[in-house]
């Protein structure tokens, strides 16, 4: 199959509340959306969220990385596998992950369509794929009552796993946390996400305080920098909860260093950081291959990027987590087609591809 055609456009999606963390405010959403086309007639869509503050990119960056190397570079490639384009895309730009993911979700979409199977089916042949996942919903970080609030809200809207943000501060954030599980009940699971937010030191001290109230906390996510892995070992080593990494991770190359050094307990694979399907599909292997469990998880994305990595979680056997509440936390959902969202629920389809059959963009040839 050849690739004929590359075009790029933007969207715009208000969220149902402002999402907060530790890093950033946002109150919509508003991507980049790739479609590919191929010399056979079938057309695959991909997309990309501009995270200045973990990827490093914005719309800009990612419309001229697209514009100016991925598309020149790709454009008329003739290939039997996705991972043949990443390769040539790597080759001609070394980061823009983001950029480098948007299209590779696009190649994959088409090249499924064009063989008639949904993509989590060609992801895995051995026959145990998931057709349903269940991913939890992100509580933002505010003040504790507010929080309260929104946990209450989304265990009687069903959600039965919270990803509860923290990181600004200490005791501050035990105080959320117990908040959100009077609030949320004894049965509800809660998943911590602190954002890069504290130190090494401060980290021990609040987890442990965590563990000493009785939290029950599932995992905490990115305790530190991710550029700190020294002090991403410290807290794995000095706490009984499990740790996961997310920014930590962006490479197969982050993750092989990861496990032999055992930074972590866990890793977040999330497409927007790994350049796409392909190479998070590299680190889904090695971590199964060291028994190490992984997250699905996604930035602020949209349908297009979630629905791709509801695909690549539903192939693989080691991705036991999912936090791919990106639609849940749109106020509107533009699109036709894909995995089917229905709260905490996400049902696979047999449709060909990723699914998505109605993006509502004004696309431009690059």
């Amino acid at each position: 199959m050849r690739i004929t055609e590359i075009a790029v456009g933007e969207i715009a999606i208000p969220l149902k509340t402002p999402f907060k963390t530790a890093l950033r405010t946002v109150e919509r959403m508003q991507d980049l959306i790739v479609r590919i086309r191929l010399d056979s007639g079938e057309t695959g869509y991909g997309e990309a969220p501009p995270t200045a503050v973990i990827t490093g990119e914005t719309l800009t960056s990612i419309l001229a990385a697209i514009r100016e190397y991925l598309a020149p570079a790709i454009r008329g490639m003739s290939f039997d596998h996705p991972g043949e384009v990443w390769e040539r895309m790597d080759r001609v730009l070394a980061k823009n992950t983001s950029a480098k993911a948007a299209v590779d979700i696009a190649v994959h979409d088409a090249w499924a369509r064009a063989q008639g199977k949904p993509l989590f089916r060609l992801l895995n042949r051995d026959g145990t794929e998931k057709t349903e996942l269940e991913t939890d919903l992100t509580i933002s970080l505010n003040e504790a009552e507010t929080m309260a609030r929104d946990a209450e809200k989304a265990v009687r809207d069903g959600f039965r796993i919270l990803k509860v943000k923290v990181g600004r501060g200490g005791r501050e954030d035990v105080e959320r946390v117990c908040r959100v599980r009077d609030a949320a009940g004894a049965d509800t699971v809660l998943r911590i996400d602190a954002n890069q937010g504290w130190s090494p030191e401060e980290a021990v001290r609040t987890i442990r305080m965590m563990e000493d109230a009785g939290l029950a906390i599932e995992l905490v996510e990115q305790p530190v920098s991710c550029h700190n892995f020294k002090g991403m070992q410290y807290v794995t080593a000095h706490v009984e909860t499990p740790i996961l990494a997310d920014e930590s991770v962006f490479s197969p190359e982050d993750a092989e260093r990861l496990i032999e050094d055992r930074g972590a307990d866990l890793i977040n694979i999330k497409l927007m950081k790994t350049g796409g399907i392909y190479p998070a599909q590299k680190i889904s292997k090695m971590a199964e291959e060291a028994g190490i469990g992984c997250m699905m998880g996604c930035m602020l994305e949209s349908a297009v990027s979630v629905s791709a990595g509801a695909h690549l979680a539903a192939a693989s056997p080691i991705i036991r987590y999912c936090d791919l509440d990106g639609p849940s936390l749109c106020a509107e959902n533009p699109y036709t087609g894909g995995p089917l969202y229905e709260g905490a629920r996400i049902r696979m389809t047999e449709t060909p591809g990723i699914g998505i059959d109605h993006v509502p963009v004004r696309f431009e040839t690059v």
